[in-house]
């Protein structure tokens, strides 16, 4: 009779501190900007800028925020949000009523206009990426699909 091996116990996966990590991080970060920029470029109005869209989005998402609240949520001083919801107030994107409990407050919520521009945004990019996505392979879309869930591990640390 034989004696019994017992296999190794796997090692821990240790980080990978190779030198091609730094250019693997580089390419995927530059990667990443240019698929944003040109996501970022399917937009229903021109000339509003990607911080205006921001605040557009973050409404259309959470629902209405007061002044600091968007500041906050955007990472601006109140005075830069100030200046980008009195562009889109007027511009008739959004609106501001005051607080019915607090007086002092002032909501800040999209308006059917404001609902539209990122509605049509958000197709036009949906639309774009759709068909880019249709000119690769399956194996390729497969693997975009196995790296955005990677994608979202990493953007959650």
């Amino acid at each position: 009779m034989s004696p019994t091996v017992t296999p190794p116990s796997p090692t821990p996966e240790r980080a990978d501190t190779s030198p091609n990590l730094a250019t693997e991080a580089s390419d995927l970060r530059m990667a990443t900007f240019r698929l944003a920029r040109r996501l970022r470029s399917q937009r229903s109005v021109d000339s509003m800028s990607d911080g205006q869209f921001a605040v557009l989005a973050a409404l259309s998402v959470h629902g209405p925020h007061t002044l600091g609240e968007l500041a906050d949520r955007e990472r601006v001083s109140a005075p830069s949000m100030n200046r980008t919801v009195n562009c889109l107030e007027e511009g008739g994107y959004l609106s501001r009523t005051p607080d019915e409990d607090d007086r002092r407050k002032v909501n800040i919520a999209l308006t059917d206009a404001g609902r539209t521009v990122v509605d049509e945004t958000v197709r036009r990019r949906d639309e774009w990426l759709e068909a880019s996505l249709a000119a690769l392979t399956p194996a390729q879309r497969e693997t975009l699909h196995d790296a955005a869930a990677i994608m979202r591990e990493v953007a959650a640390r």
